[in-house]
């Protein structure tokens, strides 16, 4: 069964700054939001739960992010704006806390994962097409947290405190915090990163290089002992009108397949051609694009088992910045035919599509 992991989606920052509810169609979403303030800040939502079971999305990395304080991005819709550590400490553990609320609430739409057993448990359901209590035959999709920049950690003596409330993967940087230079804010693992990366390790965290500068993320290679991902990144070369330090030149990706990293694609127009509002809008960006950037990667890899998708739908943006093919995450699948007519063999998609994440987190997570 052709089924998916999704690397990256920023669904509890999107429950705190709109009220979104996962658990109802996107087109209900949708329909709530028109007319408001919403849709123009972010974008159309492309994510909810019958969209999840029509996709088979079994797994969701489920970000807990919150954004600097930096000039411009001060936002009345963005209530998850931080100006210290404390800040972003005390809104990234009520990120967290909402994902457990979720799960607790509508157990029968979503799932916290954070073991080996929880792992199987879920996706013998799956396989075994158990569905929830809902009677519409929909299956829960199981959640993994994901910490999308570390500001929100205080110090190293809290880690095991957000280990044990089921985080699994962080990545240091966003844009650049106070352990690693990132997104248009260059620079390298800072001491305090350092630091980091090696309690991370002794936990058993997974690492994601997701927005690191390049410097930090060879830093991290060399240093980091444990698991690393990069949850939700595009190769540089292919992307026509790119400049920045938030996509992947090909000597970071060659480092990463060395370390078995596995790369989350991204069908997000901007990573994809980043002139397309200005060269022909949304029908100029096909998901042939997102195809070509899987293929690129595994051509340089020389295999099919370093490349995954995250999509980061609802990542401050939505339809209107997606591939014309794209109407909800109900139409991932149709990439499935576009690896199909490179020449990917059944096993190589169901690599991509599942099976390379699956790796690292069967390797892990755990017991």
């Amino acid at each position: 069964m052709n089924w998916f992991i999704d690397a990256h989606e920023d669904l509890a920052w999107n429950m705190a700054c709109f009220n979104r509810d996962y658990s109802r169609s996107a087109y209900q979403t949708r329909r709530a939001e028109q007319g408001t303030s919403i849709p123009p800040y972010t974008g159309d939502t492309m994510l909810g739960w019958p969209e999840y079971n029509q996709a088979k999305v079994a797994l969701v990395f489920g970000t807990l992010f919150v954004s600097p304080a930096r000039p411009g991005s001060l936002d009345a819709r963005d209530n998850q704006i931080y100006a210290t550590a404390r800040e972003a400490n005390q809104l990234t553990w009520n990120q967290l806390g909402s994902y457990h609320r979720l799960c607790d609430l509508k157990p029968h739409a979503f799932r916290m994962i954070g073991t080996q057993s929880d792992l199987n448990a879920h996706l013998a359901r799956w396989q075994e097409n158990q569905p929830g209590i809902d009677g519409q035959g929909y299956l829960p999709v199981g959640l993994i947290p994901l910490m999308e920049g570390a500001e929100g950690i205080l110090s190293l003596d809290e880690l095991p405190r957000w280990w044990d409330a089921g985080l699994r993967i962080i990545g240091l940087a966003w844009t650049g915090t106070r352990f690693s230079g990132g997104t248009r804010e260059p620079g390298p693992l800072t001491n305090e990163g350092k630091a980091l990366l090696e309690a991370m390790a002794e936990l058993g965290f997974i690492l994601d290089l997701s927005h690191m500068d390049a410097a930090a993320a060879f830093q991290a290679l060399e240093r980091y002992e444990g698991s690393i991902i990069t949850s939700h990144a595009n190769a540089s070369r292919l992307v026509r009108g790119y400049s920045g330090n938030r996509l992947l030149d090909d000597d970071l990706i060659r480092a990463m397949i060395e370390r078995d990293v596995v790369i989350g694609a991204v069908p997000f127009n901007n990573f994809l051609q980043a002139d397309w509002a200005q060269s022909g809008g949304r029908q100029t960006i096909s998901l042939s694009m997102l195809a070509d950037q899987m293929d690129y990667i595994c051509q340089i890899a020389g295999d099919a088992n370093h490349v995954g998708i995250g999509t980061d739908f609802d990542g401050g943006f939505g339809l209107q910045s997606s591939p014309k093919e794209l109407d909800s995450i109900a139409d991932l699948p149709l990439i499935l035919p576009l690896l199909r007519a490179r020449g990917y063999s059944d096993l190589e998609i169901e690599s991509i599509a599942h099976g390379n994440f699956l790796r690292v987190l069967q390797s892990a997570l755990p017991q």
